[in-house]
């Protein structure tokens, strides 16, 4: 009965805009009005992408698509699925996201496990060291000679070993678990006998799915969008991954029409370049929107609880 009545109290005062006083409703109007036009700016280049890849190259060219198909037609996807540079670098990239993914979250929670606890010695040490590769790194030449001492160079590894944990979401899930599982629970499982591994494998990982699942989208979404990686170690077009491709496909839009002898072919040749070009940017962008929907409900709690205590 009590908790009904506080929770229409709250109802009442708190979340209604009827009762509001005139500074709340003008705090929230203009709250609103700002969230309006960020949404605007964040969503019309999205759509105006979905759309141009269904419109038609001459449509597209003379800047008559907004955010709603003009000359509908499936020709830049036909294009797209039909170059085998698509299906490669497609195959490649899933390869990278799902192995790297893996590998990402194996090293993140292993390594933030024990620095949650405050029982590791030599915390604070190993605490300064990580933090210190996040402000100082010894640059892009000295890593290219590492990773071609360790012959990484043009290899399915070179995508993975070397981007193997991020500082800051090992940071993240450190809190995480400090702030959620407490010791008394280790205490009681150390009593029944259970070990540090178990302890790990049996208690911290299934309570840490939140957390997980954050840094599963953040992981995953860096190993799709990466690029200039690949653009730097690799040489066989065999191991691009499709982000490689779709900048080749962007910077091709950019024809000089003086190499082309026939100015109908080289205007055909622009405007299907420009319908191609959005279709790969949808293409890429699929497996991150389908992959989202399941995490979102796990993102806020994981990131809120693991970037605000500890």
């Amino acid at each position: 009965m009590a908790k009904a009545k506080a929770q229409k109290v709250g109802k009442n005062s708190l979340f209604s805009f009827a009762n509001a006083s005139v500074a709340d409703k003008t705090f929230y109007v203009v709250i609103g009005i700002f969230l309006t036009i960020f949404l605007i700016l964040v969503a019309y280049p999205c759509l105006f992408v979905i759309a141009a890849s269904f419109s038609s190259g001459g449509a597209v060219q003379s800047g008559q698509v907004y955010i709603w198909p003009v000359g509908f037609n499936l020709n830049g996807y036909n294009q797209c699925f039909n170059n085998p540079n698509i299906w490669t670098g497609f195959r490649n990239s899933l390869g990278y996201t799902v192995v790297g993914t893996l590998w990402n979250i194996s090293l993140t929670m292993m390594c933030a496990y024990p620095m949650a606890r405050s029982d590791l010695p030599g915390r604070n040490i190993f605490m300064f060291l990580f933090s210190f590769t996040m402000f100082f790194g010894g640059g892009m030449i000295p890593a290219y000679i590492l990773n071609r001492s360790l012959h990484l160079i043009n290899t399915v590894w070179v995508m993975i070993l070397p981007l193997s944990m991020s500082v800051y979401n090992m940071i993240v899930a450190r809190t995480f678990i400090a702030s959620n599982i407490p010791k008394d629970m280790l205490e009681a499982a150390s009593i029944d006998g259970c070990s540090d591994l178990k302890f790990f494998t049996s208690i911290v990982i299934p309570l840490s799915k939140a957390v997980i699942a954050v840094l599963v989208l953040f992981y995953g979404v860096g190993h799709w969008n990466q690029y200039f990686h690949a653009m730097i170690y690799l040489n066989d077009r065999n191991l691009f991954p499709l982000q490689l491709f779709l900048k080749e496909i962007l910077l091709s839009a950019n024809i000089d029409p003086s190499t082309v002898s026939d100015p109908e072919l080289a205007a055909q040749l622009a405007t299907l370049v420009e319908v191609i070009k959005y279709s790969v940017i949808v293409v890429a962008l699929i497996p991150v929107l389908l992959v989202y929907p399941f995490v979102q409900k796990y993102f806020v709690k994981g990131v809120m609880i693991g970037a605000i205590k500890g």
